[in-house]
């Protein structure tokens, strides 16, 4: 999929939740980050070494001024599919290995992170159509599978099956009632 069908994707679910291009555009700081990493990642993919080192300069302070403005750090390594919606300014922390599927919502102090000893130390894999409530922390090398509800302040560090509704810390799966509702 190419970047810019990525990025009108991203800018389509900031469209569903309400407001128009200019609130979008120019007043929306979660957007202003997510649009940052779309074109870091481009940069960051680039077959080209001299090219792409050039622009990684420019996009590391780019980076870094959104960082600073939006609160929210989305390094241009990670890997995140298609609809990105993260509903709130600030306290986001995403790790330069994270992997996050299609259709996904964060939430305001989400935290997703590396921890662990040995063979299970890393980073976690979440799946598609996965909501994470705001304060929520995943770490860990875990498996998020696809239509997960991570509820607000809980901890995951365990692997999580698909439609599980998980709370508490550490999180625990209250039901299976899925995402649906919720993306």
């Amino acid at each position: 999929m190419n970047y810019m069908h990525l990025i009108f994707l991203d800018y389509k679910k900031y469209r569903k939740y309400g407001g128009n291009l200019f609130t979008i555009v120019f007043l929306t700081q979660s957007f202003w980050a997510v649009f940052q990493y779309r074109i870091a990642h481009f940069v960051y993919k680039l077959p080209i070494p001299i090219v792409k080192h050039l622009l990684q300069i420019f996009c590391l302070f780019w980076q870094k001024i959104i960082e600073i403005t939006t609160g929210i750090s989305i390094p241009a390594s990670a890997k995140i599919g298609h609809s990105f919606y993260i509903g709130h300014f600030g306290g986001i922390i995403l790790n330069a290995k994270t992997t996050i599927g299609n259709n996904c919502n964060l939430s305001q102090g989400v935290t997703i992170g590396v921890s662990g000893l040995g063979d299970k130390r890393g980073v976690p894999v979440i799946g598609n159509n996965v909501y994470i409530g705001a304060n929520a922390v995943i770490i860990g090398k875990i498996i998020i599978e696809n239509d997960v509800l991570i509820a607000a302040s809980s901890l995951v560090n365990s692997n999580v099956s698909k439609n599980s509704v998980m709370l508490g810390v550490p999180a625990i799966k209250i039901s299976d009632k899925s995402s649906e509702g919720y993306i």
